[in-house]
């Protein structure tokens, strides 16, 4: 009887894979378990084989560079491990059977909260019972490191790398400090940073926290996917992963340098609009373009939303997403999809609190009115407010930033600008991809000029519209 339950758990949890899908766990299982050929998984023997920690790590080392770094691979096993086959205290074994590796893929890359959570403790902790705040840390930035790590190993990071972004360290403890800021206790409360790493979390509380932060569920998948190299080619149902890294354009061959990097591009993407998450085209860097508030404007004008990060001379970093195109005027503009956020010394995104209507502010050349780029707050005390008198700013908020509940996001209310990047995000609006000068529409006045003697002046000042070439 015992047998019969156990493989209709078994068979459901297989049902859950495309027949294509089921073949390509096959493959796997039987080369991490030494054994080859399909037609070995079929009969009632190929069960029986098993994979070992041993036989994981030498797939990872079987490469040149490890697809996984090691101690994710050591979770992997742990929580392959710990898939209870009833009856069989399978927990004990230091191997893998075929059920279990189906069960742990079954669960994590199929299943909900409830269903994660068991094989989530044991990758987190080995042994049983609540655990600490601090195994949850490292859990958590072990699993954002390896989400690098393979997105890098395998080229998935879509025009981005590692060497045209910020280094991806402090971005991992961040990204990884700001989803365990979700953790909550079983009475509602968030413990606070010192704290938090000596306090016991019960399985519950932990269920409840991959419940509520998706993004550790998402990056799991991806781990697991690119990382054992299952599933990776089949499309996924998903946009959550699709849209995971954004596309990049612009940095290509200009030995540029973001100021982002890996994990708070993906961070920042995601609260973005699901229809503008596919692509980042950069259209200014203080680096590039000069240090110029005209030069700014010139480029970040009617280009459709964008993100604006900048670094201040002590070396933080935040910025704004702005919903609509930048426009020259005296008036605020934009939605309650803007929001501000910071990306060092801390990660986090600040949203529209419903208090005013000031979302975003770019004003040059006006005598009455205030001169510059500004978001949130008010004239004078902006949450992130750029002078066009260029490389000066201001981020006044006490204690918070009326439009958006932000704090202080510069070291010093007042700071000095260090570099400034600007991002379009989604597709640039049709209008400007065709916008010709005035000379391109009038061949009779570019005539007129070149019979005079004169050169077109805006010619070297235009950029070209980068074509959608597909990045490396």
């Amino acid at each position: 009887k015992m047998g019969n339950a156990e493989s209709n758990a078994y068979q459901n949890h297989l049902s859950r894979f495309l027949p294509e899908e089921q073949s390509d766990i096959d493959g796997v299982f039987d080369t991490l378990s030494g054994s080859s050929g399909s037609s070995g998984a079929k009969n009632a023997k190929a069960t029986k084989k098993t994979v070992t920690l041993a036989a994981l790590q030498a797939r990872q080392s079987a490469h040149t560079r490890e697809p996984l770094p090691e101690q994710m691979t050591v979770r992997l096993y742990n929580g392959m491990k710990s898939v209870d086959l009833s009856g069989k205290s399978s927990g004990l074994s230091e191997q893998v059977a075929k059920e279990q590796f189906v069960i742990f893929m079954s669960n994590l890359l199929k299943g909900n909260a409830d269903e994660k959570i068991t094989i989530i403790m044991r990758m987190i902790s080995k042994t049983e019972g609540p655990v600490k705040g601090k195994q949850i840390q490292e859990f958590t930035e072990d699993l954002i490191m390896s989400l690098v790590h393979v997105l890098s190993y395998r080229k998935e990071l879509k025009g981005w790398s590692l060497e045209n972004t910020r280094d991806s360290a402090s971005g991992v403890k961040a990204l990884a400090a700001q989803l365990l800021s979700e953790l909550k206790l079983a009475d509602g409360t968030k413990p606070v940073s010192p704290q938090l790493l000596e306090t016991s979390f019960d399985q519950r509380v932990v269920e409840d926290w991959v419940y509520r932060v998706p993004q550790i569920s998402v990056f799991l998948s991806v781990v697991i996917r690119q990382g054992l190299h299952v599933l990776h080619s089949l499309p996924d149902q998903t946009n959550d992963i699709l849209n995971l890294v954004p596309r990049c354009k612009g940095m290509k061959g200009r030995g540029l340098v973001s100021l982002f990097d890996i994990p708070s591009i993906i961070y920042i993407n995601s609260h973005l609009p699901a229809e503008l998450q596919h692509k980042w085209q950069l259209l200014f860097s203080s680096r590039l373009h000069g240090e110029s508030f005209s030069q700014l404007c010139g480029h970040i004008v009617n280009k459709g939303p964008c993100i604006v990060i900048l670094r201040d001379l002590d070396g933080y970093l935040f910025g704004g997403f702005a919903s609509h195109s930048w426009e020259v005027k005296p008036q605020f503009q934009g939605d309650n999809r803007c929001f501000l956020f910071s990306v060092f010394p801390s990660l986090a995104v600040y949203t529209y609190t419903g208090y005013n209507d000031h979302f975003m502010y770019l004003n040059h050349g006006q005598q009455t009115m205030p001169n510059g780029l500004g978001m949130g707050g008010q004239h004078g005390y902006f949450g992130l407010w750029i002078d066009s008198d260029y490389g000066k700013g201001h981020s006044k908020a006490k204690p918070r930033c009326t439009t958006y509940n932000s704090p202080q996001l510069s070291a010093r209310e007042e700071f000095t600008l260090d570099a400034m990047e600007v991002w379009a995000v989604g597709d640039i609006p049709e209008s400007v991809v065709g916008k010709k000068s005035i000379l391109d529409v009038d061949p009779e006045a570019q005539a007129l000029l070149e019979m005079a003697g004169k050169t077109r002046q805006s010619e070297g000042l235009r950029e070209p519209i980068e074509e959608d070439e597909e990045d490396e």
